[in-house]
């Protein structure tokens, strides 16, 4: 009391300053989750939010899922829910475009997506047009996840990168996420959708714990198709990548930034739909632009960005030609050496900003 009143004796004009109240905000709860737990935890919400929801594939259910994805759903939600099939994917993915013509929603799981070319039939000509053969009366709920892209040491049959290929085909929704966030918003909003999804996960990330925000925490939480995010803002060039790539392209933004290069770093996250508007709005602002992907270059996401851009309202702001950093063109190689060689790495992604930024048109 006795500092109070030494307060007020100061003088009538301090006493509202000193006395006001400051308010702190608190930070929000975060998490750390591994990508592996935010896609099991989307599961797990999902199958319990709507008993229309099932999932199946390979070894899923009583293994735990071979990259332990689905551990514990099983145990949970039993045979009916958590389904093991054989291995065949002809066959189960067939079973589950006609399940979700029946009116489920089910989520099939490939163990690779090198393997889905067995399913083509089935995703495409069944899962991807029956609901605009129908003029809108039979919707396919149904989502298709797997690992997606080059691993390590998995050789040319097991390191395909299908983003451009399934991003090809009118009907279908294709996502591809990098951190546990994407993995989880992307794929609730996939089992919720009334078309066929493809989720292109990727092994290499399963791993990798990211920061959960405590909206990113709900169990409404979505992250919407056709919706980028600009991981890192810059100035001097734009980078364009999903999925792995994210990680270098940012690897490769803090390398650069040490020379004074500043580059703002773009996560697709949804193949098709693609927020070519994002990259535009980040095209005025850097003039410069650069794709960086996994696959191989010919006709791939980088490819169809470019032309976009090139054909849309933004191409006068570009100062250089749109480069872009892909995998090589040829089958993955197994010998670790070559197949470091035959993919995009941090050294790449520098080399090609720095010819960017030198080559004016």
């Amino acid at each position: 009391m006795a500092a109070l009143r030494s307060l007020l004796s100061v003088g009538k004009n301090t006493v509202p300053v000193l006395l006001r109240r400051e308010f702190h905000g608190t930070t929000p709860a975060t998490l750390k989750v591994t990508v592996r737990d935010a896609l099991n935890s989307a599961l797990d919400e999902e199958l319990e939010r709507d008993e229309k929801v099932l999932l199946l594939g390979e070894e899923v259910a009583q293994f735990d899922g071979v990259y332990k994805v689905s551990r514990g759903l099983w145990k949970k939600y039993g045979d009916k829910r958590v389904v093991d099939t054989p291995i065949s994917e002809i066959g189960f993915a067939g079973m589950a475009v006609g399940a979700a013509m029946a009116g489920l929603r089910p989520i099939c799981e490939f163990m690779s997506f090198n393997f889905s070319m067995q399913a083509a039939d089935h995703i495409i000509n069944s899962g991807a047009k029956t609901y605009y053969m129908s003029g809108g009366m039979l919707p396919i709920p149904i989502v298709f996840r797997g690992i997606n892209g080059a691993s390590d040491g998995v050789a040319a049959q097991h390191s395909q990168c299908y983003a451009a290929w399934y991003g090809h085909c009118p009907g279908l929704k294709v996502v591809s996420p990098w951190s546990s966030e994407d993995a989880r918003g992307l794929l609730k909003a996939a089992v919720r959708d009334e078309n066929p999804v493809i989720v292109l996960e990727n092994e290499m990330l399963y791993g990798v714990g990211f920061e959960l925000s405590e909206e990113a925490q709900s169990k409404d939480f979505v992250v919407p198709f056709g919706k980028a995010k600009i991981e890192k803002q810059g100035s001097h060039i734009t980078l364009v990548s999903h999925s792995l790539m994210v990680g270098k392209c940012l690897e490769a933004a803090a390398v650069l930034a040490k020379e004074g290069i500043e580059c703002e770093v773009i996560n697709l996250r949804s193949i098709r739909p693609l927020d070519i508007a994002t990259i535009e709005q980040s095209v005025i602002k850097t003039n410069h632009l650069v794709t960086v992907e996994g696959g191989w270059p010919m006709f791939g996401v980088g490819a169809e960005i470019s032309a976009q851009i090139m054909e849309g309202p933004v191409f006068n702001h570009l100062d250089s030609p749109v480069y872009r950093v892909t995998g090589a063109d040829l089958p993955v190689p197994y010998a670790k050496n070559l197949e470091e060689c035959s993919l995009p790495q941090m050294k790449d992604i520098t080399f090609v900003v720095k010819k960017s930024l030198c080559n004016k048109l």
